[in-house]
């Protein structure tokens, strides 16, 4: 159960999926959180969301007082007045670099010295967004799993000017939210989390295009195998398990198996159409698209109870 220890006020830059995410999750923590959306109606749909997801999550035990963080979370009108005096910054605007340079110029303008601004960009590495900004060395990336309230990995990805007291202060702001703070150490293109992603998707579409297997089929082998693994443990641990003498063994066994299987990968296929539209009906027989919203919130809701699982699990074993 998460209860309230963060001290801070934070300012949540695009309020949309992942910036209502990481409004539950810092409020949940105990911070004062302030939104803000380009779009004007965009903050209100997120408190209107927040009023169902806190409950539910207070519910599973996820959170512990699911009214005091709501009430801590207000919408704002202008992106100076969310910013104005706070401790953190989280810019969560869509993919679009010329979008995020902008916003970042005016909260770089805008009355925040003194706080830490990290981005939830998905693909693009700080020095493209941050360069030239007078607060560069206050900026970092601070890129989530969706949805960040469930998900708690966050990958901290400084630039070579970002100060190392700067990377310090989000670790320890994300750690006291309840998030798991993984620091790269150096930029690099899709940080780590969707270069894995990339490499598993990118085989499953050479699948599909190759023939090899139907989309429903692919789906299953990683909801009823891999997945339930890797739920709670990386691929490292899970080779150091499956040998008797641990990861060595494991990799003198099999490793060049799997070596000589990676250079038969087709990762770095182009996606034929073909392949995309067979994926897009197999999805469509089972979840017509006006029900997509109805299934999304099914699957925050299957997270929710995997996460009071994991919870409760660590608990009894003393993690």
């Amino acid at each position: 159960m998460t209860s309230p220890r963060l001290d801070a006020t934070i300012a949540i830059i695009g309020s949309g999926f992942i910036g209502r995410g990481w409004a539950a999750r810092f409020a949940a923590a105990g911070a004062q959180v302030r939104l803000w959306d380009a779009e004007p109606g965009v903050p209100a749909k997120a408190l209107a969301w927040l009023d169902e997801t806190l409950p539910a999550m207070e519910k599973l035990e996820l959170i512990a007082d699911a009214r005091g963080a709501r009430a801590r979370v207000t919408g704002h009108a202008t992106l100076e007045d969310a910013v104005r005096g706070v401790d953190y910054i989280q810019e969560n605007a869509p993919e679009k670099l010329d979008l995020k340079r902008e916003l970042h110029a005016r909260i770089d303008a805008a009355d925040c010295a003194g706080a830490v601004i990290g981005s939830s960009t998905s693909t693009f590495p700080g020095t493209k967004i941050f360069t030239g900004l007078r607060h560069a060395a206050r900026c970092l990336v601070a890129h989530p799993a969706n949805p960040p309230h469930l998900l708690p990995v966050v990958e901290l990805v400084p630039m070579p000017v970002t100060s190392p007291a700067a990377t310090e202060r989000c670790r320890a702001l994300m750690a006291a939210a309840g998030q798991v703070p993984v620091l790269l150490k150096k930029e690099i293109e899709g940080f780590v989390m969707n270069r894995l992603q990339a490499g598993v998707i990118g085989e499953a579409m050479s699948l599909i295009a190759d023939g090899v297997i139907e989309p429903d089929d692919l789906d299953a082998v990683m909801r009823h195998s891999l997945g339930l693994r890797w739920s709670f443990m990386g691929p490292f641990e899970t080779m150091d398990l499956n040998a008797p003498g641990g990861f060595m063994d494991y990799a003198t066994r099999y490793g060049g198996v799997l070596q000589a299987l990676g250079r038969d990968l087709g990762v770095a296929k182009p996606w034929t159409r073909e392949a995309m539209e067979k994926v897009e009906a197999a999805r469509r027989s089972r979840i017509p698209a006006g029900d997509l919203v109805k299934r999304g919130t099914w699957r925050d809701r299957r997270l929710m109870a995997l996460a009071a699982h994991k919870h409760a699990t660590n608990r009894k074993e003393g993690e």
